[in-house]
């Protein structure tokens, strides 16, 4: 019979701050999914829509950068994209190795669509709009110290 390890309040679940943001995480992905399936999309393709909604003919390198990943995870991503007819890749003219990104008008329309997504999510957290920008704003801290760290 296993007995219980001595108790360190440092341990438990629920004292976790990775925790509380693995677990929100999560839910704010599922509060998404159903927003998100009506635009044909899945979340990490709404992430890149959005870059390509703020800045039309970036690159791969940009977009990667943007969303903290390598070019390598995106391209799958980004070919799903493009055989949606909402992007097109072609190679830099400049450098053959460089893929540019450039919104169809399909990838423009969509954008219309999705503009009501924000207010759903806002509703959805039950905060009012400063409060989520609070918490965005100490998020963003967070995520700009940890980048330090690794």
């Amino acid at each position: 019979m296993n007995t219980p390890l001595e108790r360190c309040d440092d341990l438990l679940l629920d004292n976790q701050l990775c925790f509380a943001l693995y677990s929100t995480s999560l839910l704010m992905t599922k509060v998404y999914k159903p927003l998100l399936q009506e635009l044909g999309l899945t979340y990490p393709q709404y992430l890149a829509m959005m870059v390509l909604w703020e800045g039309d003919g970036i690159t791969v390198g940009d977009i990667s950068a943007r969303l903290l990943t390598d070019p390598g995870s995106l391209t799958p991503l980004l070919k799903r994209l493009e055989a949606e007819g909402l992007i097109t890749r072609t190679r830099s003219s400049a450098d053959e190795r460089v893929v540019e990104l450039h919104l169809t008008e399909k990838g423009r329309a969509l954008h219309q669509q999705a503009q009501r997504v924000p207010a759903c999510i806002l509703a959805a957290s039950e905060m009012d709009i400063a409060g989520l920008g609070q918490l965005k704003d100490e998020l963003v801290s967070l995520r700009r110290s940890l980048q330090k760290a690794v």
